[in-house]
């Protein structure tokens, strides 16, 4: 006796009314993640204004960062780091797309938990920039001084509890890891997860909570997260629940209070977090173009990581059910003015970028025939 397969959900995206128009004044584009369904999209503009909607498979794939050209793309995925370069010459396209991301370079990490990842030596392309980077992490690291080339990246390791940088002979570098994770150890102890960069070197760090054994932060979710600055080691804020995504825009910490359903700033002098929109879903990923954020939002799963958090209270009291998708957030006002709705199969995202002056891109896949006539030489 057979039975009928289950029929999967379809997957829907869709922009807001004046979303497109927005990708065309801003001059930009978006990528994103999800690891739930393992797979990298690239949102932009087809010739006849209508949304270009890309996407490839990567296995986990969570953390997400584009150079400030866009020429180049890092994600971290289940076991692997991975550089993807723009193959399109300026001004020209292929098959419709002004950028073409071919992958180049796979850096094995082993399964880590890779989270956020970023450039050293950004978002600056500057003389001096190898040195400043170098001179800011040799600063950070317990062992003898080390040099890193700009343009390399540093990701979270999440389950080792540390920031890392990838390893020419072993599966990756400890660079610096919070004072109170006594020793690395892969234990997840206190679930560190988000990145924020200053001069292209590491600035601040956020986690869960601040346990020192395993999987330790699981107990705190709801009020143990922190803020970290990564120099100093010192905790910048703290009663968050599971924050993400922290970034520095013209001198102001932003931070996602994921568990809470917030999106807000951190008063450095005073330690608060300042909340600046709600979030009607679990928010992670942050971009920030001018004085636009765009946020990734997850409907909350059905497991007891995601359950009991504060955003389960607010979003009962706004009488509303939880969103996947990208909220863009006018950060002089806190109000969304345009958005892009996920339905379907996808219903967790990660990390977000903005890929400035690009109209629509494309990437390569790993296992069809385009890859294997793609073909670029360097002059």
């Amino acid at each position: 006796m057979s039975s009928t397969p289950t029929a999967q959900p379809k997957l829907e995206i869709s922009g807001s009314r004046q979303f497109t128009s927005w990708l065309t004044e801003q001059q930009l584009s978006l990528a994103f993640t999800t690891y739930q369904s393992g797979k990298l999209f690239l949102i932009g503009m087809q010739e006849n204004g209508r949304l270009s909607v890309f996407e490839r498979t990567l296995e986990r794939v969570m953390g997400l960062c584009a150079s400030p050209d866009a020429q180049t793309l890092w994600v971290s995925t289940l076991y692997q780091l991975w550089r993807f370069e723009n193959a399109v010459p300026a001004g020209q396209a292929a098959n419709g797309f002004d950028r073409l991301y071919v992958p180049q370079l796979a850096i094995t990490t082993g399964d880590v938990d890779a989270h956020d990842i970023a450039l050293l030596g950004e978002p600056q392309r500057r003389k001096g920039a190898e040195e400043e980077a170098a001179t800011s992490l040799s600063s950070l690291c317990a062992s003898a001084p080390l040099r890193f080339p700009a343009d390399r990246p540093i990701f979270v390791n999440t389950l080792f509890s540390c920031l890392s940088a990838p390893s020419d002979t072993h599966s990756f570098r400890p660079l610096w890891r919070p004072p109170f994770i006594s020793r690395l150890a892969a234990e997840d102890r206190c679930h560190l997860n988000g990145l924020a960069m200053r001069a292209g070197a590491p600035a601040y760090v956020t986690a869960v909570a601040t346990s020192d054994v395993h999987e330790g932060w699981r107990e705190h979710r709801r009020a143990g997260g922190v803020v970290i600055d990564v120099p100093s080691g010192e905790i910048v804020c703290r009663g968050l629940s599971m924050p993400h995504s922290p970034r520095l825009h013209e001198g102001r910490l932003y931070v996602l209070n994921s568990g809470a359903g917030e999106f807000g700033s951190v008063d450095l002098a005073s330690g608060k977090f300042e909340p600046i929109a709600f979030c009607p879903g679990y928010a992670r990923g942050l971009a920030i173009h001018g004085h636009f954020a765009v946020i990734g939002l997850s409907t909350c799963r059905e497991n007891r990581t995601f359950q009991g958090l504060p955003l389960d209270d607010a979003l009962a009291a706004k009488n509303t059910a939880p969103r996947c998708g990208l909220e863009v957030i006018d950060l002089r006002t806190g109000d969304v003015v345009h958005s892009l709705s996920i339905e379907g199969v996808v219903r967790e995202l990660y990390d977000v970028a903005v890929l400035p002056g690009v109209r629509r891109p494309s990437a390569l896949g790993f296992k069809t025939e385009e890859i294997r006539r793609t073909i670029t030489i360097e002059e």
